[in-house]
Formats: C-alpha cells, sequence, structure tokens
C-alpha cells in the first residue's frame, strides 16, 4: 500500500530537529496551512525539559523523542544529529505502517535526516527536503579554517545524497534555489517557500510608535557573532553624543550575548543599550516591535547570510517599521535602497551614519515605512502558503510539482531611489 489514498483526509508527516512550536515558525506555519486545508499533519520534534512525548496543539499532532539540542561542540551536535536520525526512523516508519502518509516532508539542519523517510519512500509516497539553511554554506561561515575544509567536502557531498533522495527540494530564497541547481537540482524538482511574516499577526494597525523623547532601535532574533549585534552596540557608542535620545534593545539569546554584555559594559553604553532575552509570544511580539522607530539587521557579510533574507527584516516590513540592513546580496535583491536603508556590513561607521540620517529625517522613515509594503504586497504568507499547500498537494497526487515566485526580484536594486547610498563599492560586488 502506498501514501497515495484516495478516501479520507490526506495524512503528511513533518520531521524537523528541534523544537515545535517554540522554535520553528516555519514549520509551524506550514503545518497549520496544511491543516487548514483540509489535511492531518504530524510532527515529528526533540522533547524539551517538561514537555509530553505526545500532545494536539493547534490541530496538529506532535511527537516529540527523547531527544535534546546540543551545540556545546561539534561533535555534541553530531550525536544529537544521529540520536534524533535513529529514533525518527524509527517512529516515521511505524506512523506510517499504521496509517500511510500522502507525503513526508523533512526539515534540515541536517540535510541526512531526509533519509529517515526511507520507508515511506520505499512504498511509493513522496519525500520533500526543507532546506531552512544551506548546510555547506551554513557551515563554512560558522567554523571555516583547514579543517573544517575537509569537512566541507563531506558535506557538500550529503547534501547532494539528499537532494537526488528527495522527490522534491524547498528552499528560502531564489538565491539559494539557484546554488541547488547549480549544484546538480533539477530546476523543476526545487522551489521556494519563503519566511515571509504571518500577516494575521505583523500588521502595521493597532500598534504605537514610542514617545518622542527617545529614538528608539530595535532588534529581535538569534543573538550570534554573524549577525553583527556587537555592529549596532558599537554605532550606539559613536552616536550617543549627538543623540543622547537614543535607545537600542536586542530581544533574544544565542551564544554571542555574553560577549554583548560584555562590550556594552566596556563601552559604559548600560544606559543605552538593553539586553532583553524575556520570551514572548508571537502574538505580543508585533506590539513590541512596533514600539521602536527605527529596526536594525546588522548582519556581517559571509558565504551564509549573503544568501539568506531574514525574517525578522520581512516582520519589520509588514509592519511597516523602517529599518537599517546590510547590504547583502539577498537584501539587496529583495528589498533595495528604495526600502530599507542600506550599509556596509561589517562597517560599524557607516551604520551609525545610516542611523543618524533616519533619525534626523522622520520623512525618510516615514517614506522607508509606505515603501516597505511593496514587498509585503508581493510576498506574504497568505499567497505563499496557498501556493506551499498546492505544492504538497501535487507531489502527493503523482501530478508535476514545481512552485517559482511569479515576480523573481533583479539581481541589483534601484538606484534612482533616493536612500543610504553606499560610501564606496561594496568588496567582491559586481
Amino acid at each position: 500500500m502506498t501514501g497515495r489514498l484516495t478516501g479520507g483526509r490526506p495524512r503528511h508527516c513533518m520531521v524537523v530537529h528541534a523544537y515545535y512550536p517554540l522554535t520553528e515558525t516555519r514549520v509551524q506555519r506550514q503545518a497549520e496551512a496544511l491543516v487548514q486545508a483540509g489535511h492531518d499533519v504530524d510532527v515529528l520534534c526533540l522533547r524539551g525539559p517538561g514537555e509530553a512525548p505526545r500532545e494536539r496543539y493547534r490541530g496538529v499532532e506532535v511527537h516529540r523523542l527523547p531527544v535534546r539540542l546540543d551545540k556545546r561542540s561539534l561533535a555534541r551536535q553530531f550525536w544529537s544529529y544521529a540520536q534524533f536520525f535513529a529514533r525518527a526512523t524509527i517512529r516515521l516508519s511505524r506512523l506510517h505502517l499504521r496509517h500511510p502518509y500522502r507525503a513526508v516532508q523533512v526539515h534540515n539542519l541536517p540535510d541526512f535526516l531526509v533519509f529517515s523517510a526511507i520507508v515511506p519512500k520505499l512504498r511509493g509516497v513522496p519525500v520533500i527536503l526543507d532546506l531552512h539553511d544551506l548546510m555547506p554554506e551554513f557551515f563554512a561561515a560558522r567554523f571555516g579554517g583547514r579543517r573544517a575544509r575537509a569537512i566541507a567536502r563531506v558535506i557538500r557531498w550529503q547534501e547532494r545524497l539528499a537532494c537526488g533522495f528527495a522527490d522534491h527540494v524547498i528552499t528560502v530564497s531564489d538565491h539559494w534555489r539557484n546554488a541547488l541547481i547549480e549544484r546538480g537540482v533539477p530546476s523543476d524538482r526545487c522551489s521556494v517557500v519563503m519566511n515571509v511574516a504571518d500577516d494575521r499577526v505583523f500588521r502595521p494597525n493597532g500598534h504605537s510608535r514610542s514617545d518622542a523623547s527617545t529614538f528608539r532601535l530595535i532588534y529581535h532574533g538569534t543573538v550570534t557573532e554573524r549577525y553583527g549585534l556587537d555592529l549596532a552596540i558599537r554605532a550606539v557608542g559613536r552616536l550617543k553624543d549627538e543623540l543622547p535620545e537614543i535607545r537600542l534593545t536586542i530581544r533574544g539569546t544565542g551564544d554571542h550575548r555574553p560577549t554583548l554584555i560584555e562590550l556594552r559594559r566596556r563601552l559604559g553604553l548600560e544606559k543605552y543599550v538593553e539586553l532583553d532575552d524575556r520570551a514572548v509570544p508571537e502574538t505580543e511580539l508585533a506590539g513590541v516591535i512596533a514600539a521602536a522607530d527605527v529596526a536594525v539587521v546588522p548582519y556581517r557579510n559571509d558565504v551564509f547570510t549573503d544568501g539568506i533574507i531574514p525574517t525578522k527584516l520581512m516582520e519589520y516590513a509588514a509592519l511597516q517599521l523602517p529599518c537599517v540592513a546590510a547590504r547583502t546580496t539577498a537584501i539587496e535583491a529583495y528589498f533595495g535602497d528604495a526600502m530599507v536603508a542600506l550599509f556596509e556590513p561589517g562597517d560599524a561607521e557607516d551604520l551609525a551614519r545610516c542611523i543618524r540620517e533616519l533619525a534626523r529625517n522622520p520623512e525618510r522613515r516615514a517614506e522607508l515605512a509606505r515603501r516597505s509594503r511593496r514587498f509585503t504586497d508581493r510576498y506574504n504568507w497568505q499567497r505563499m502558503s496557498g501556493e506551499y499547500v498546492e505544492l504538497v498537494r501535487s507531489l502527493a497526487e503523482g501530478r508535476r510539482a514545481w512552485l517559482a515566485p511569479s515576480e523573481r526580484p533583479t539581481s541589483r536594486s534601484p538606484r534612482n531611489e533616493p536612500g543610504c547610498r553606499r560610501s564606496r563599492p561594496a568588496p567582491g560586488r559586481r
């Protein structure tokens, strides 16, 4: 018996090495979109302290396996991957043999987790590999060095095998889709499902800005070195004398947080920089963000960050909150100078310059806020979720499935718009 049943609600399984629903908004929104479209959805995930091994959450059946995320070292992280892979393979096989799935979707990292779907695959069920991150780029940016280059070859090899095993590959941007096609993934088997903001939550109406006595900057999300938050703190240090009302809130957790706390202390910026690691429900997060005057996405530019469209940037755009962001390939292609103020990645002085210009020019802030609607009008979850559900249905029914954005961004941003211009050519840019 295959997973292609003719009667009843279609069953779909997702496998993700993460905690659900706390840490994987992408997985949660996809699962709930399928539920709303009439699917039964199981999610196999990690189990955190105090979490039930099985729970029904917003219509999704959550199966939590007794494995925890461990990032203290590369060896520990790989061991967590291996444990989860083994348990997920057994659980997925049993669930499928009991009640066959119509399709199985496996989210990375790691890529090799897709092989946990071997039993459904052998019984004719289509397997989708959802690449949140390209693992070779992710690994190269995080570790680097001669030893890492040798391991990177193994990672590239397992990516190729994983993509070959899957019936269809999904990723998060056209930049990364093109990279996968260059590595051998057929174009008609590779689609884009962007991590756009949930427009049911991130809406510009009903949120109040901060009072005029302060100029508030905000960043929310993972706190890690490659996201350049130390640059934002240094930029505030450069601006505090001329803009004494400036305040920066960094909301989130991550391995770089202790470094930022020490940097704040060393620069004497306790009054100006808040590091807030309290968890906020998504339903409240939009209001917290919208109370700021300007958002910052101060990413450094490396082989990994150059190709990602930050989810936080799309959420700022949905809230029509003006933003200063790093001039990476993906951000420049999708947004450009017309919708965000771009600064040179890694340059705290250029970041400070853009912040200064927006602080002194409320008309420019309003202009950026208004123009950010161009992005959300084109890329929004209502549209993206419908395309995603149709993709899954097409695969489950054995039809040709290819989700291609109807309006792809150009590789160069518009230059005839006013904005925060680059002060010098970016290295390696065409």
